[in-house]
């Protein structure tokens, strides 16, 4: 008998900005729990370029695949200019 199929997760390319004093900074990252994901940010436990700093989600996008997920967030930080588009429309 065939287990049922388990629903896939959304995979989430999401964009960070520094929310404590000094200057601004921003993060790209992916994953499939946003929510837990900031709070690792957050706490210090998150990427090493975000550790000692408080962050806020800016932006977020839903992809059905971790390729695709994997795909935007390399694009995005490689590509400053849309990033910037991206935080001046949310400031």
């Amino acid at each position: 008998m065939k287990k049922p199929r388990q629903q896939p997760k959304s995979c989430y390319v999401y964009l960070l900005q520094s929310c404590d004093d000094g200057p601004a900074k921003s993060y790209v990252g992916w994953t499939m729990d946003l929510e837990k994901r900031l709070a690792a940010h957050n706490d210090g436990s998150g990427a090493k370029s975000t550790r000692g700093r408080q962050w806020q989600l800016v932006h977020s996008e839903v992809f059905k695949t971790r390729g695709e997920a994997m795909s935007r967030e390399y694009e995005l930080k490689n590509n400053r200019p849309e990033r910037r588009r991206i935080l001046g429309e949310k400031g």
